[in-house]
């Protein structure tokens, strides 16, 4: 080898040597957290959310179907994606079936939030489901009851006490000590009387009368915790303990964020499909409810949502979770199944939705179905 070819070499094997730091010290793309700090969780609940607006108040989900998707959904999915959804409680029954690395909760109605919130401190106060029963109801624990205890046995349990006053006192202390101490997050005066009164609902009503908004047809906490699927397994994020430690684990790791957000506004989805795509990250699921129904009857609101949903990062198996009233299925002419749920609950590829209504295939709720 001659002297030229020596000095080339060595040349190349110092800028080769110089590149190496810089290219170690290049920024990679962050991926979804495994946990997130309380900071940071505070952050994302507030950056990302939109004003409150108005739709009626409930404390719980009035959708007796939500378990009938479960078993596809099972089939076509992996754990792991990232969970989008609308309302209360169902969520996590969604959650508890999928297991996402991540899920944020999108409502239109700041009590929502704050109502996920108290159920957050719940969950990570409560050893065991029974314990998480005992403080959202405001009851004395009976006796008797462990990880092997079904639905059906904690709830038969809880109807024979009482609801305590005292318990109701200690348990929304408690709660608003581990939001706002616990994990320092600056609730407002306002916010603890919020609080307050939406675990007072829990206690006065109980489980066995406690129903969401509509008329006393609609099912109570304890016929939704322990309804189960079309092939009679119970899915319910109480149906077992390794259900609500599914939900109890992303809880404890800040990974469900709340966010008060309209669905056709021009902030809070789009903040979540950002938070994606900085993480190289897909919606996998997103749980929508009856929600389209009002926006088709807005005008512009349905274009605006469907354009913040084009923007979420997605793949060929990303689908929407939809439900809707039998009795609205009946006036549109859509088939439903032969039960007597008062809901049917749909899935549907989001791809192929977003693609029919920018063809203008779709152009009705109707069409939706």
């Amino acid at each position: 080898m001659n002297h030229y070819c020596r000095r080339r070499i060595l040349a190349l094997g110092l800028m080769l040597a110089a590149a190496l730091p810089l290219a170690a010290a290049r920024p990679q793309a962050r991926a979804i957290p495994s946990a997130i700090d309380d900071g940071e969780f505070w952050r994302l609940v507030t950056d990302l959310s939109e004003p409150g607006g108005t739709f009626p108040q409930q404390y719980m989900s009035n959708e007796d179907s939500a378990q009938f998707v479960i078993p596809a959904l099972k089939e076509t999915s992996k754990p792991g994606g990232v969970y989008i959804g609308v309302g209360l409680e169902q969520n996590f029954t969604y959650i508890a079936a999928l297991q996402p690395k991540f899920a944020f909760i999108v409502d239109i109605r700041r009590d929502n939030m704050l109502e996920h919130l108290m159920y957050k401190a719940l969950f990570e106060l409560s050893a065991d489901r029974a314990e998480f029963l005992s403080r959202l109801l405001s009851r004395k624990r009976p006796a008797g009851l462990d990880a092997a205890s079904t639905a059906n046995a904690l709830f038969d349990a809880y109807q024979k006490v009482e609801a305590d006053s005292g318990s109701y006192n200690e348990n929304l202390r408690a709660v608003v000590d581990r939001l706002a101490s616990g994990r320092k997050f600056p609730l407002s005066e306002t916010d603890k009387t919020d609080l307050g009164r939406i675990l007072n609902a829990f206690r006065t009503a109980g489980p066995f009368t406690l129903r969401g908004q509509g008329d006393n047809s609609n099912p109570t906490y304890a016929q939704l915790m322990t309804a189960t699927d079309l092939t009679g397994h119970n899915q319910s994020y109480l149906a077992s303990e390794q259900n609500f430690k599914v939900v109890q684990k992303l809880e404890q790791q800040n990974l469900i964020v709340p966010l008060v957000g309209d669905f056709a506004g021009g902030k809070t989805l789009a903040a979540v499909g950002q938070f994606l795509k900085d993480r190289g990250a897909t919606a996998s699921y997103f749980y929508v409810s009856n929600v389209e129904r009002y926006l088709f009857d807005q005008g512009d609101d349905t274009k605006k949502f469907y354009g913040n949903v084009a923007a979420l990062p997605r793949d060929a198996s990303s689908v929407f979770i939809r439900s809707i009233t039998s009795d609205i299925s009946r006036r549109l002419g859509i088939p439903i199944l032969d039960n007597p749920a008062k809901w049917r609950s749909y899935v549907a590829p989001i791809n192929a939705n977003l693609k029919s209504f920018a063809d203008g295939r779709i152009v009705s709720y109707r069409d939706l179905f």
